[in-house]
């Protein structure tokens, strides 16, 4: 299974829904909190292309996007063949 990384932040509810997706799936995760750590945010924001919002979540080398887009993956049904790829 690949790496799986998260950016977050306590307060956010899509990175909850993100996590509660991944944890439902028995997939660990890495989590980097930007509001405890922002200097972790310019790494972020340029792994992500310019993307600022939180969570910004990383399958391998592949930059999935937010909570949205990790669940429109699950719906799909892409989202185990990209965590096993």
């Amino acid at each position: 299974m690949k790496t799986v990384e998260l950016y977050t932040s306590p307060l956010c509810g899509f990175c909850h829904a993100a996590k509660r997706l991944l944890s439902n799936k028995g997939v660990s995760f890495s989590e980097i909190d930007v509001l405890s750590n922002p200097e972790r945010k310019a790494e972020m924001i340029k792994r992500a292309n310019g993307g600022r919002t939180v969570p910004q979540i990383f399958i391998g080398d592949i930059h999935v996007g937010g909570s949205d887009d990790l669940h429109a993956l699950e719906r799909a049904g892409k989202l185990d063949a990209l965590l096993a790829s």
